[in-house]
């Protein structure tokens, strides 16, 4: 029978419950035991079930949690203790995930495809990423199966179906009850394999707690789902906060599953990636990250996040705190072994011995791990309802829309979509805002797709007939058409911040540069095309110093002319951190989706051709001499792109960069 001795003495004394472990037969741990567990992560899946681009209609193996299925299953038969956590930004990224948010929304009773897959995966807790919020509160709140207590959320609606494992997140809060969103913590109870001090196996019990955070930034990327409803904490003061509560409830180990990255700029309560601050919190004894799209540990990264004071890069650790981030669409899997010793009253780490990695997909001989045949039976309904969706056609190109060199000057996937939101933003001065009349209208977007996630991660619509899918391709996001009011002065500190994408060059320097900064996300790198508004990026000058010559209709911008920018409402409301930004300039919050403005313009214009819509450039690179190769990376073999794009200076160097990822090696020459 159970040892009621012993679990009376924990009730009695909350704060050292931690050290009131027990054998699964009921007897108390002994001194000395020790054990392997191993916290498994997934993270950014964003609704990439199976190895497939909707966007491009075809397979893609390199993403899909079909494919983490196989790491996943690999690591448990390694480690027979263990528990599997996603890190969020699951529910939104693919036109699956806006089929079943915004074409064919889901009905109560039934479970998102998603979740359907975390589901058959096992997942034992999840967090909440940024992207969560994309689709509102009442769908969170709906598909999560909670029941938000915030204003848009009906205080009658059903609690619907949601996934099978619990959904963490203690920095969020409702505006009305001033109580977290979601529970902001759970404790998992598991029965772990031992070795006690005699060599003997025996099982224990283990209490791990699991608590998540997400960027405060929701709060303006999302604004117009979440102002007034919804506020946020800072990472760290939330963990001050909850872990002692966590702590007397029984947490022998806390896992922090934070959707963030690192970064050392100071520690501000609504910063976008916190982490390194969240690792010193007393009690943290595992951080789970995400959000950054990267991997870590990666010994080989130049990412200068990864080489902040007591990041340990080669062996996983934040000031000491094992630590991983196991970057997005299943690509890789999260693997922390813990080695756990217990000391009669504690289950201590013993980090020496603890191992870090982040296990990829992509195997050495170049190829992928299998697929897990379950997941394409599993949502095979919603994927051949997606497909069906997205092949509805729209119009026609005469040209090649792409983003491989969006970097270095080729337009062909942006100014369509600048296109759109200027037109929309004429039609609704004149129809609703006269008093605009008079200023001109501007559009900036970006590439979204610019390689982040490996060489197949580019915008790539073919000449010929369009459909919904490649207006997704085009415009990735679910975000909806603002218009801000900006001066020419701030215009330009508009353009000085998109150009931080590139790295400052030395023209004097004979070593080969990098013209791209990594670390600068391309859905940043905000670009016009507009015929009447030129410039120049000198990227031999400091960040804040690169645009010049800058004209509109042929004479120098003045700082005091005012402009109506259309953008999204992520940049609007300060999404980025550009100067000025931050939803006090708004004039136009339009309820359309950007993407549903693209489509609607390529459906009234019939065909597109390069001449009137991919060709219009407002910048190009001031023009130097480098005594060294000025480099970039791409996908292999598309020069011919870049000459059909007029950029005469390209050439691939290597078809193969050596990086181990599929990239080819490109030169710039800047001086032409």
């Amino acid at each position: 029978m159970p040892n009621l001795t012993m679990r009376y003495a924990c009730l009695a004394l909350p704060f050292l419950l931690i050290g009131c472990s027990t054998l699964a037969g009921g007897g108390a741990t002994p001194s000395g035991a020790e054990a392997t567990l191993a916290l498994l992560e997934t993270t950014d899946l964003h609704a990439n079930v199976l190895s497939f681009d909707y966007y491009k209609l075809k397979d893609d193996p390199s993403i899909g949690i079909e494919r983490t299925a196989t790491l996943i299953k690999q690591a448990r038969a390694e480690y027979p203790n263990n528990l599997l956590f996603d890190n969020g930004d699951a529910l939104q990224g693919t036109a699956l995930a806006d089929y079943q948010a915004l074409v064919r929304p889901v009905a109560c009773g039934e479970t998102l495809a998603i979740y359907k897959a975390m589901n058959q995966l096992k997942v034992d807790g999840a967090s909440v990423g940024n992207h969560e919020f994309n689709y509102g509160l009442a769908y969170l709140s709906q598909v999560t199966g909670s029941h938000f207590d915030v204003d848009g959320v009906p205080a009658d609606a059903p609690r619907c179906a949601g996934p099978d494992f619990p959904i963490v997140l203690a920095n969020i809060y409702s505006a009305k009850t001033k109580q977290p969103l979601f529970a902001p913590y759970h404790i998992l109870t598991r029965q772990i394999g031992a070795t006690g001090p005699d060599g003997k196996p025996l099982n224990a019990t283990i209490r791990i707690g699991i608590i998540g955070f997400t960027p405060p930034g929701i709060l303006s990327w999302d604004k117009r789902w979440l102002q007034g409803k919804v506020y946020a904490e800072g990472v760290r003061e939330t963990a001050q906060k909850y872990i002692p509560r966590m702590r007397a409830e029984g947490a022998d180990l806390i896992v922090a599953v934070s959707h963030g990255g690192l970064s050392g700029e100071p520690y501000d309560p609504g910063m976008e990636d916190g982490n390194y601050y969240l690792a010193e919190v007393p009690g943290v004894d595992v951080l789970l990250m995400g959000h950054q799209h990267l991997v870590f540990p990666n010994p080989a990264s130049s990412n200068p996040n990864f080489n902040l004071p007591r990041v340990d890069k080669t062996r996983g650790a934040v000031r000491g705190v094992p630590a991983v981030m196991a970057n997005l669409w299943g690509k890789n899997l999260g693997v922390i072994g813990l080695r756990l010793k217990y000391d009669g009253q504690h289950w201590r780490i013993d980090k020496a011995r603890t191992t870090v990695e982040a296990r990829s997909s992509k195997q050495s001989d170049g190829g992928y791990v299998a697929a897990d045949p379950a997941f394409a039976s599993l949502i095979a309904a919603e994927h051949a309802a997606t497909i069906r969706y997205v092949q509805t056609p729209v119009g026609s190109s005469d040209f090649r829309m792409t983003t491989y060199f969006a970097d270095v000057g080729d337009v062909s996937a942006l100014e369509p979509v600048n296109q759109a939101q200027t037109a929309y933003v004429r039609d609704y001065v004149k129809a609703n805002l006269p008093q605009y009349a008079n200023l001109p209208v501007l559009s900036v977007t970006a590439p979204f797709k610019s390689g982040a996630a490996g060489p197949a991660d580019y915008t790539d619509v073919k000449p010929g007939p369009l459909a919904l899918n490649n207006a997704a391709d085009l415009y990735l996001y679910p975000n909806e058409l603002h218009a801000v009011k900006v001066s020419g002065a701030q215009l330009k500190a508009w353009l000085e911040k998109a150009a931080e994408r590139f790295n400052r060059i030395d023209p004097a320097s004979s070593a080969r540069q990098e013209l791209v900064d990594s670390a600068f996300y391309g859905f940043n790198f905000d670009a016009p095309t507009d015929a009447d508004l030129n410039y120049r990026i000198d990227v031999t000058q400091p960040a804040g110093q690169r645009i010049v010559d800058l004209h509109y209709k042929g004479a120098a911008l003045s700082p005091s002319q005012e402009f109506l920018v259309a953008t999204n409402n992520y940049r609007a409301s300060g999404g980025g951190n550009f100067p000025g930004l931050d939803g006090s300039k708004t004039v136009i919050a339009s309820p359309d989706a950007s993407r549903d403005v693209l489509i609607a313009y390529v459906r009234k214009a019939g065909r597109l051709t390069r001449a009137r819509n991919g060709a219009a450039r407002s910048w190009r690179f001031a023009p130097v001499r480098v005594e060294g190769q000025v480099v970039f990376h791409s996908a292999p073999n598309m020069t011919e792109l870049a000459r059909d794009a007029g950029l005469s200076g390209v050439t691939q160097l290597n078809e193969d960069d050596g990086g181990g990822k599929g990239f080819a090696l490109y030169a710039i020459d800047l001086s032409k």
